[in-house]
This record gives structure tokens, sequence and C-alpha cells, in this order.
């Protein structure tokens, strides 16, 4: 449980509210979750949490602009200390599985807002967050044709759609078996047979 201090600067303020609401979203739909809820789980009143965000929305705004800034530094940083093209693609991957098993609610948190029927701000955050993980996707594999580690004719937005998909379906079995580890349990041997589509074949 988040339990924040009675008195915190607003910016710690709205980093535990943000903590709050993700670990919420790994215990119940997301859709359900309320300003109550989230007050009550940091031990504040409603008025008290009105003073640092107008409304769910903002706080909404909040979470997937956290969610954005450190899932794309951490793979960023993957990617920069990789040796290789296939390299960065596997450490993206695991970077991002390590993610998710250390923030359960946040794949339930992009989930529910790409289900949302009308336009909101939180849901155009989390399509921009994922294009530019596709472009990331993209250059890496661009760059592994150009130096020979992938295949020359493979079909570069199916695989960095099959990537995205693979994780997601990671996600969905360990939700749907309600064991977080089994998405680490399982993750290196799904990259492998991802792995072995996109590589060049040896002549």
């Amino acid at each position: 449980m988040s339990e924040a201090p009675k008195h915190l600067p607003a910016e710690e303020r709205r980093a535990a509210t943000v903590e709050a609401v993700i670990d919420l979203a790994a215990e119940q739909n997301p859709s359900d979750i309320t300003t109550a809820a989230i007050a009550q789980r940091m031990g504040l009143t409603q008025g008290a949490l009105f003073r640092h965000f107008p409304s769910k929305e903002a706080i909404l705004q909040a979470v997937m602009s956290w969610v954005s800034g450190r899932l794309l530094t951490r793979i960023d940083q993957a990617i920069h200390a990789a040796p290789s093209p296939l390299a960065a693609l596997e450490a993206v991957f695991m970077t991002h599985i390590d993610f998710v098993a250390e923030h359960p609610g946040v794949p339930r948190m992009l989930f529910s807002e790409l289900q949302r029927p009308s336009e909101s701000l939180p849901r155009r955050m989390v399509q921009t967050l994922l294009e530019h993980y596709r472009e990331r996707l993209h250059r890496l594999l661009q760059a592994g044709q150009a130096q020979g580690e992938l295949d020359a004719g493979l079909d570069v937005e199916a695989a960095a759609v099959l990537f995205v998909g693979t994780i997601q379906g990671l996600v969905m079995q360990s939700m749907l078996g309600g064991s977080v580890a089994r998405i680490q349990r399982d993750a290196a041997a799904v990259f492998a047979i991802y792995r072995r589509g996109i590589v060049r074949s040896a002549r």
C-alpha cells in the first residue's frame, strides 16, 4: 500500500499520487478508480488531493506523463548501452518486461485509456507513447538490416508490430494467470523465438 505523509511538498505529493494510482490499477479495473479511493490510499481527504490536481483527468494526465517519461528513458538507456542493433532490441524487450514487472498497474492503465470510447488527453498521450516506441523499434530494425544482422527482406513495420504484440501477449497472460513473476520467467525464451524470425538467414 502507498501511504504518504500528511505534509509533503507539492511535487512530492503529485509523485505520490501517481504512485497511488498505479498501485490501485494493479488491484482493480483502472476505470473504476475514484478520486475518493486515491485520497484514501494516500491518507488524505479529497479536498487535499484536489489542491494538487483540479480533476481526475488531470491525475490521469500526470500518470501517463510519468509512464511515458520513465519507460522511454529506460528504453533509451538500454539502446545506448547495447553493442549492436540486435542486442539493443533484446535489451529493449527485457527492459520493458522489467518495467511491467515493477509496475504491474501500468499496462492496465494503458489498456484502459486506449479502450475509452471518447477522445481525451490521457488517451492521446498513450497513443503518442506508442508512436515514439515504434519509431525507436523502426530505427533499430533498419539499423540491424543495414549492418547485416537482420534479414534484408524483413518487413520492418510487421516486425515492430510483432515486437509490441509479443510483449502485450506476455502481459495479458501474466494478468490472466495472476502472476507478475511469469512475465519475467517467460520473456527470454519468447524473445529467442522472435529473434529467430528476424535475423539474417545463414547462407
